[in-house]
């Protein structure tokens, strides 16, 4: 199994993780790739089936596989597994706690309150940008800057997708604007405290912590009620995926 596979499921399926992919370090990209190839994997596992049970199955399968990885027992032979094993190893087992997290996905079990959303944006997105930050160089006391921007990223790209969530009964419990302001008020303030902090973080991390195009512009329309995350987010554009790319190429610059 080559890393091909992963590498053209990112580049459809997260084209902004992919572009960043291309800022990092080559000897790192194959990291990278698998490592975001897997996510993509875990995230849409409880999606394949509509019944919770077999949608279960579905994400526990990824999860036995990440465990035994934990304990030095190689994957069967698989598009993603395999690329994945070669780049991390034992490591990748880390990993069964990001799947683990998706499990409520399978029950699709709305949101009671924008603490709730929180603590599983830290369990997703946080957990993946600090995985890969790590293998960038990033140490222990980057911890809570990474954490922080995980955050305030993790925030804005869950709502915009809330109004394909919201159907799936994946979104919040009621359409609450309320409960919307509040979370991008959150998103706010968790990125002003990483770009504060910023220095803790390698330059060469640069790649693990993008967030996309247009974050902050993004929480900030939402707060002044432009934005109705209920009924339509605005697109991402193309020349606003490459202009924010290149910035970060040019600058390495993650934070706003």
């Amino acid at each position: 199994m080559t890393l091909e596979a992963c590498t053209e499921l990112l580049r459809q399926q997260d084209p902004d993780r992919f572009g960043a992919v291309l800022v990092a370090d080559a000897p790192q990209r194959p990291a990278l790739v698998s490592l975001y190839a897997l996510n993509l994997e875990v995230a849409r596992a409880p999606f394949q089936s509509n019944e919770p049970m077999l949608a279960e199955m579905r994400l526990q399968w990824w999860v036995d596989r990440l465990t035994e990885m934990r304990r030095g027992i190689e994957p069967p032979l698989h598009d993603v597994l395999s690329p994945l094993w070669s780049e991390w190893g034992a490591d990748a087992g880390e990993l069964a706690a990001l799947a683990q997290a998706r499990r409520r996905d399978c029950q699709r079990e709305p949101f009671l309150n924008p603490e709730a959303v929180v603590s599983y944006i830290d369990a997703t997105t946080g957990a993946l940008m600090w995985f890969a930050a790590r293998r960038l160089g990033a140490a222990g006391a980057a911890h809570r800057v990474i954490a922080d921007h995980a955050l305030g990223s993790g925030i804005a790209a869950w709502l915009r997708a809330l109004p394909k969530l919201q159907p799936l009964g994946l979104g919040l419990e009621a359409p609450d604007a309320g409960a919307v302001d509040k979370l991008a008020e959150i998103g706010q303030e968790a990125l002003r405290r990483a770009a504060r902090g910023h220095r803790a973080v390698p330059v060469a991390a640069a790649a693990a912590l993008y967030p996309g195009p247009r974050v902050p512009r993004f929480l900030d329309e939402v707060r002044r009620g432009n934005i109705d995350c209920f009924v339509e987010t605005p697109a991402i554009s193309p020349f606003q995926r490459r202009a924010s790319l290149a910035r970060l190429a040019l600058t390495k610059r993650w934070w706003r």
